[in-house]
């Protein structure tokens, strides 16, 4: 008995396209169910890379016509500052609504309190994005999390039930056999859609390429000056100062990934362009959360302990 092909894939091999027109089919293919399926989806858009190619699916999925959602970014007030240019530009070009909540709005409501000032506030988005869900209404959130970044996210659905108090629970999870999706939630309820799952981070780059796909500079090479933290690289900003017994170098780096400066630790590289990009992560053998996350090194921060509290 012929195994029978999940309808993208079997499009994709019907008509000879090539592994990256497969993973696009697909993710084209889940953005629509969740078009038909949800009364009140959004896209979370960062400005950064996984995010930028969620666009581009997007408007290969719905264009000419609008996006049936907005975009959503939960904002800690500690981005990179050409990453939130990038955002706000972008969104304007594609002429979408860009919804933003900010941790300073859940700070002042009283919903997320610091220990400390110097605290990194990126664990904390998870409270500013489940208040952005309830005040919205939103039923399904459509993120860029891809599988090979974390053990914790390897563990997802591409459709990711969580309950009435935004939390996942990995062993109550819906099967997705042949590529069928259950997006039905009861009022309070929310599905976290994640159309890039199957990605890599070398198919990422390699559409970025093909796509011609515009990034914020800070993806590619450029000196900056950083202190070592380990195996990491910390970048020396208001921020992040170096420490009284830190000593400053001034390196050529790139970002991997771009979130929380708190956080997103840069990588020693050379690579000033997409092709040099994917010469460098095609022979990587650190993960890209793993070489760039300076809140992933403990315990305390563990991605799915975060993720069952609602984070992305």
């Amino acid at each position: 008995m012929t195994a029978r092909l999940p309808e993208p894939q079997a499009l994709a091999s019907r008509h000879g396209l090539g592994h990256l027109d497969w993973l696009e089919a697909e993710a084209i293919h889940i953005l629509r169910e969740v078009a038909g399926q949800c009364a009140t989806p959004a896209l979370l858009f960062s400005g950064g890379k996984d995010s930028i190619v969620l666009l581009r699916l997007a408007e290969k999925a719905f264009r000419p016509a609008r996006f049936p959602f907005p975009l959503l970014h939960i904002d800690t007030g500690h981005n990179y500052p050409e990453v939130i240019a990038f955002r706000d530009r972008r969104a304007a070009e594609l002429g979408e609504r860009l919804i933003v909540r900010t941790l300073e709005q859940s700070m002042a409501r009283g919903s997320v309190v610091l220990k400390s000032p110097g605290e990194s506030r990126n664990k904390h988005q998870s409270v500013t994005l489940l208040e952005a869900i309830e005040e919205f209404g939103f039923d399904a959130c459509i993120g860029g999390a891809r599988r090979d970044e974390e053990k914790a996210r390897a563990k997802e659905r591409v459709f990711s039930f969580r309950d009435g108090f935004g939390q996942w629970d990995p062993k109550n999870q819906r099967p997705e056999l042949w590529n069928l999706y259950n997006a039905r939630v009861h009022p309070g309820e929310n599905i976290r859609v994640f159309p890039i799952s199957n990605w890599t981070e070398l198919d990422v780059w390699q559409y970025i390429e093909r796509e011609g796909l515009e990034l914020p500079s800070i993806y590619f090479a450029h000196a900056r000056p950083v202190v070592r933290k380990g195996d990491l690289l910390r970048p020396v900003t208001p921020l992040t100062p170096a420490g009284s017994g830190d000593a400053v170098e001034t390196l050529t780096v790139r970002f991997r990934t771009v979130g929380d400066i708190t956080c997103t630790a840069p990588v020693s590289s050379l690579a000033d362009s997409v092709a040099g990009i994917i010469e460098e992560t095609a022979t990587t053998t650190l993960t890209e959360r793993g070489a760039t996350r300076l809140d992933d090194q403990t315990s305390e921060a563990s991605m799915e302990q975060r993720k069952k509290e609602g984070y992305f």
